[in-house]
């Protein structure tokens, strides 16, 4: 069985010290973590410990992040060192990549960012150690080599001296030697013709493991084998080598974040990491300093400077995730941005120029919300330059056993129960289902079966039926529709939002898009009585 990974975690807080190691574990990574507080303990462990790879936070009680990544170069200067803070100033960042992290991970963002991170720094930390492997074989051959010809050449001038003492033999012992020189100088420039070809094959071999590597992972999230499906992915390597605007349509729930983080991950920008802006997440006067920044004093309540998504995905590419939510106001501002790669700070009349590549994702009909007037014209045609539409669930039926099964090993693991198959009803009345929340529906429906699932055979535990309003009520609006069902969710759990059997979980959002939804929709938790 192969080691795990040694961890290393700089964090004074436990609760943030367990999301991380929550998130390496629900990555399936095979690792033995120790968290330290403190200075002393960090260098202590640093030495026993002997880690393969460091997390640490940027801003400690006791300690600060930047002197543990000062340390750790110092005296290992080969291990891996990341960054996981709450917020990080462009100088700063600056200053730990100067230093030698190798990444930085904003909390917010450590479902999506923390993992990958690993992955890449674990990936060119083995590519670093098996170069040096190499150069070391290469170095001692080299030094072999060296040392035949020194002491064939100590030989050879011993039987020169010795020869000489005879001088009928001179003539007969010169040719000998010459042409053992020039037999022994063929064999070393073939011996060393040999290397030289050795090394160039470790080159190309070299070169070719990291593209199998990428080429295994740049879809590992996607499942499925429809001809649909290998059609979107086909699109998506097409288009991920250019800078051209990606526009990805689709309901909700269909995986179109997947798209868009596969096509990032292909693309010459894959070493920075992947941007993404929930614009239905944001209230509408937070979005604009979220994209572009503010400076300190901007509007009440603006404390400090913030640095904007834009400048953050400098070089990189940014998502912009349910583009059809964002406010008409700041629509206007976009498409400067996308048109002129320039903006300004809220605050400031400084102009920023940045280099993005943008890949936006709505599940909204565009052309319809422009006719409506709700969507700019002219930002939707700069946005559709070339669009992919991720067909849903129900259009790809033959995917959902893949899927189905990749999930029930997921949750199983999870739950910690021997899940080995599925009925066939239950495969059967999975595919004859239409999915309207497509594949976040399929998720949730199969992880609630491997909890109830009492034996090794996965049973589905509801019936799979699309339940409509009688048709005697009157039609409700969207946002009617969203509150009724948030509210009902809650109710169901109880209303508790995080963890497992939580609403967020139940509805397949984040617990803090839950709560922005529910401060928008005026949902509050009722009061509980006392007993009289």
């Amino acid at each position: 069985m192969a080691e795990s990974l040694r961890i290393l975690i700089l964090e004074d807080s436990p609760t943030d010290a367990e999301l991380i190691q929550f998130e390496l574990q629900e990555a399936e990574l095979s690792f033995t973590a120790k968290v330290v507080m403190t200075e002393s303990d960090f260098l202590r462990e640093l030495h026993e410990f002997e880690p393969a790879l460091i997390l640490s936070d940027y801003d400690l009680s006791q300690y600060n992040g930047a002197l543990a990544l000062g340390e750790t170069r110092r005296r290992y200067p080969d291990i891996p060192f990341i960054l996981v803070t709450g917020a990080i100033s462009e100088d700063h960042a600056i200053e730990i990549f100067t230093q030698g992290a190798k990444d930085y991970v904003l909390k917010t963002r450590l479902q999506q960012r923390l993992v990958p991170a690993v992955r890449r720094a674990l990936a060119e930390a083995e590519e670093q150690r098996a170069r040096k492997r190499a150069e070391a074989e290469l170095l001692e051959a080299h030094r072999t080599l060296e040392e035949k010809v020194i002491i064939r050449t100590a030989e050879l001038k011993a039987e020169i001296s010795a020869r000489r003492k005879a001088e009928e033999a001179l003539q007969k012992t010169h040719d000998e030697l010459e042409q053992q020189v020039e037999k022994r100088t063929i064999e070393l420039r073939k011996a060393l013709s040999e290397i030289k070809a050795m090394k160039k094959q470790l080159e190309a071999e070299n070169i070719y493991f990291r593209q199998e590597n990428e080429s295994r992972h740049r879809f590992e999230n996607i499942v499925g084998q429809s001809d649909g499906l290998k059609y979107i992915l086909y699109r998506a390597e097409q288009v991920a080598p250019t800078d051209t605007t990606v526009l990805i349509l689709g309901e909700t729930g269909t995986g179109k974040e997947l798209i868009a983080a596969a096509i990032h991950n292909m693309s010459p920008r894959k070493e920075r990491p992947l941007i993404t802006v929930n614009c239905a997440a944001l209230p509408g006067n937070l979005i604009e300093s979220e994209l572009f920044g503010r400076e300190k004093g901007a509007f009440t309540g603006a404390d400090t400077r913030q640095i904007g998504r834009f400048e953050i995905a400098n070089g990189s590419t940014l998502c912009l995730d349910e583009i059809g939510e964002l406010p008409l106001e700041l629509q206007a501002k976009l498409l400067r941005v996308i048109q002129h790669n320039e903006f300004e700070r809220l605050g400031s009349s400084q102009t920023i120029k940045v280099d993005v590549r943008i890949i936006a994702t709505t599940n909204r009909d565009l052309e319809e919300e422009v006719r409506k007037g709700r969507f700019r014209q002219d930002l939707y045609y700069r946005l559709n330059v070339f669009p992919i539409t991720v067909p849903p669930l129900r259009q790809r039926k033959e995917d959902i056993p893949f899927m189905a099964h990749a999930f029930i090993e997921r949750y199983a693991r999870k739950v910690g129960k021997q899940i080995t198959s599925i009925q066939k009803g239950t495969l059967k009345a999975l595919q004859d289902y239409s999915w309207p929340g497509n594949v976040r529906e399929l998720e949730s429906v199969i992880e609630r079966a491997a909890i109830l699932c009492p034996g090794p055979v996965l049973q589905l535990t509801d019936q799979l039926e699309i339940s409509f309003p009688p048709t005697s009520s009157p039609m409700r609006t969207l946002e009617e529709t969203e509150r009724s069902q948030i509210h009902k969710i809650l109710s169901e759990t109880r209303w508790r939002i995080e963890g497992r059997n939580g609403a967020a979980s139940i509805l397949g959002i984040h617990p803090s898009t839950l709560r922005v939804r529910m401060h928008k929709l005026g949902i509050v938790r009722p009061e509980t009585k006392a007993p009289d």
